[in-house]
């Protein structure tokens, strides 16, 4: 496909799914549109959590048809998503039960009881994946404990982005980063790792074959073209699949540099693009994972805190005030002042709280401080202990590799907050770099234009990407101030026993769901 027209991006993020037209002009520059946006989130059943796919599908389907008819010729169309998550599908490709969302809390305490089949650092040696309870492996198991007939029906394990690649264009696939994300695949020869997948009594067949970031795997299924409306050949390609892959792979870093990324979105993964996987001790001590990135690469990075809690405000917030938007929460941030509260962003009492207002303040009531109360102290709060979240793990990432960071590269929805990208060079005394905001989608149209032969590879791609963005620099500030506050921070990190919320009570007291 010589044509640079017709790029189709669907990126499903845990908070949105948006559907974004580009197109690569004749001056080399990249431009995108935004064609379709609505909201994505978890759905609460008793103690369990799930995604609502059916609603995904269906505006995904409502917003892909209202292209159609804009398309001029032969279009390409790739998805880039959320790691770890998965569908189970029957030998008809039907989904045989709800999928269940990361936070969803039935994986408490599972990286335990797997260390006793391999141990931490044996499976680390393997996958070179970080422990978190979120992982697919540890989700797997704790549906094997708690619905093992679900393994009798499987017919194949799909992760999201996989999952509706195969409902559009018939074939079965997994790409490599998203199936990196899994804890079941070796970083080194890019495949699954049969030794763990078999250590542990997962069947060998719900396991597709992987593809690498930029292949063709086929056109559009005709039944789906016909249900859409599309009438000029579609080919779907399999782009770097895992959001952060994508977004690592729009990155323009400087000549020279030596830089550090966070792509900052509702997590915030924190890490730097290396040749090969670092599966050494040192690594895993400090929890760090190795992502299968585009062109062969390693994103060697560490997931933390993000937007989740930003996110959590403003839903609790909307339950009385529909309007309230994140211009308003960002608004309250930049007027408030800084360091006035900090926190601990990492703490497990943030993972799944009912209230995230009521978790922030139950965090400074186990230390007897006094906590934020005001939207602006709460957002400021949010934005300073992010920011701090990262000094330790930029200082890390100079450990393990021997090369200071001068510059980190921020992109991703974060990126396009100025206070929180502020509060990110005074934090870590680092030039920060912040832009592209749109890093994945830019990440998602380099594989369609490498897929095309539009462009080289991928490195070509981020020449592309410095001619078509306008990243803006931040110097740091103030630094002996964040730096009283980081060791403030450290000292007050080892909180008493939070308490539990209202899901975990009723898991533990067995409650009806």
């Amino acid at each position: 496909m010589p044509s640079a027209r017709n790029l189709i991006s669907i990126d499903l993020g845990s908070s949105g799914l948006r559907l974004h037209l580009g197109e690569l002009g004749a001056d080399g520059r990249l431009t995108i549109e935004t064609v379709a946006a609505f909201e994505n989130g978890p759905v609460q059943v008793g103690a369990r959590w799930y995604w609502d796919v059916l609603r995904l599908w269906s505006g995904l389907g409502a917003a892909l048809a209202g292209l159609a008819p804009r398309l001029d010729g032969p279009a390409t169309l790739s998805i880039a998503s959320f790691g770890v998550d998965y569908v189970l599908v029957d030998t008809t490709g039907a989904v045989i039960a709800g999928p269940r969302h990361m936070r969803d809390p039935r994986t408490r305490g599972v990286p335990a009881t797997a260390y006793a089949t391999l141990s931490k650092a044996d499976l680390y040696r393997r996958t070179g994946s970080m422990e978190i309870e979120i992982n697919t492996l540890f989700q797997l198991l704790a549906d094997r404990r708690d619905q093992p007939w679900l393994f009798d029906v499987a017919d194949a394990l799909a992760l999201i982005p996989d999952h509706l690649g195969r409902l559009l264009s018939g074939r079965r696939f997994s790409e490599i980063s998203i199936a990196s994300t899994t804890q079941l695949v070796d970083p080194r020869t890019r495949d699954w790792d049969s030794r763990v997948i078999e250590a542990f009594g997962l069947p060998r067949r719900l396991f597709a074959p992987i593809v690498e970031s930029g292949t063709v795997i086929g056109p559009l299924a005709a039944d789906e073209a016909r249900r859409l409306g599309f009438t000029v050949p579609v080919a779907v390609v399999a782009a770097a699949s895992h959001d952060t892959a994508s977004a690592a792979a729009a990155i323009p870093y400087e000549e020279g540099a030596s830089a550090a990324f966070i792509s900052l979105g509702t997590w915030s993964l924190v890490g730097r693009e290396r040749a090969a996987p670092d599966l050494s001790d040192l690594s895993r001590d400090l929890n760090f994972t190795n992502e299968c990135g585009v062109a062969g690469r390693t994103v060697h990075h560490k997931i933390q805190a993000g937007l989740w809690l930003a996110q959590e405000v403003r839903r609790r917030l909307t339950i009385t005030d529909p309007d309230f938007d994140f211009a308003t929460f960002e608004k309250a941030a930049a007027a408030s002042h800084p360091l006035a509260f900090v926190f601990d962003a990492d703490d497990p009492l943030f993972r799944d709280p009912d209230d995230m207002i009521a978790a922030i303040a139950a965090w400074f009531g186990q230390r007897g401080e006094p906590a934020p109360t005001t939207l602006g102290e709460i957002a400021r709060a949010i934005y300073d202990s992010l920011a701090l979240s990262y000094v330790d793990t930029i200082v890390a990432i100079e450990r393990l590799t021997g090369d200071p960071v001068a510059v980190i590269h921020v992109v991703g929805g974060g990126a396009g907050i100025p206070t929180l990208v502020q509060a990110i060079a005074d934090a870590t005394g680092r030039r920060v770099v912040a832009g592209p905001v749109e890093a994945t989608v830019i990440g998602n149209f380099l594989a369609q234009l490498v897929a095309r032969g539009a462009v080289a590879d991928f490195e070509s791609g981020r020449r592309l990407v410095a001619a078509s963005t306008a990243p803006t620099p931040y110097e740091p500030h103030e630094p002996e101030a964040w730096r009283r506050a980081h060791r403030r921070l450290a000292e007050r990190k080892s909180p008493p026993p939070a308490p539990r919320s209202s899901t975990e009570r009723a898991l533990e007291k067995g409650l009806p769901t």
